[in-house]
């Protein structure tokens, strides 16, 4: 082949190589996955909300649900309101008989309940469970601050024991509003004080 030949030849190749355009393609890399990236929280952040209110619950506690439900110190799916479990009296108090030479030490129990009433001291329980962890770091003491404002504020308002300035010191405090009762409790008192857990009193609902 003359060189001529291979001149021609070469000269015809850059021409086409400077002419044809490489079409582009959207394939991507086998390492890159097509399927869109969809941000999701991880499961064990995942917080569902309380439980609903069940029938017959008053404003009052409506509206202090309704500010519960915002705290961030709450553990919001452990927030549940409901209907005391239902407590048979116990047996009659036996009487102690006199003792001595005069005749002293005698004590009466009293009368019993009537088999009739039922139920505990409130028709209604609240209980609130702080986060895990926060139980001593002020978290019991600021729900109780706010279950007393919403209380205290609310139309007619309700009639409330003097507040301790005692911080707690078992995970758990109690406020007695009359007609119902709010725990604000950590997750181990709950587990001590209430083994059988939100159940126990859904079942009475």
């Amino acid at each position: 082949m003359s060189s001529t030949l291979l001149r021609q030849l070469s000269s015809l190749g850059r021409r086409q190589l400077s002419t044809t355009t490489t079409p582009t393609t959207n394939r991507l890399p086998w390492f890159v996955d097509p399927t869109p990236f969809v941000r999701q929280k991880a499961p064990h952040l995942v917080q569902n909300g309380p439980a609903p209110l069940p029938e017959g619950v008053p404003t009052v506690i409506k509206n202090l649900h309704a500010t519960l439900k915002t705290s961030p110190h709450l553990d919001q799916p452990e927030l549940l309101v409901c209907e005391p479990m239902p407590t048979l009296p116990g047996p009659p108090l036996a009487d102690a008989m006199p003792k001595g030479r005069r005749k002293r030490g005698r004590t009466y129990g009293g009368e019993g309940v009537s088999a009739n009433m039922v139920g505990g001291l409130w028709n209604w329980i609240v209980l609130a469970q702080v986060k895990e962890g926060t139980e001593d770091r002020g978290a019991i003491e600021a729900v109780a601050r706010v279950v007393r404002k919403s209380l205290l504020q609310s139309s007619p308002p309700v009639t409330l024991p003097p507040n301790s300035k005692r911080r707690t010191d078992d995970g758990w405090t109690m406020i007695d509003a009359g007609d119902f009762a709010v725990h604000i409790l950590s997750r181990e008192a709950r587990a001590k004080f209430f083994p059988s857990g939100p159940r126990l009193f859904q079942d009475a609902v």
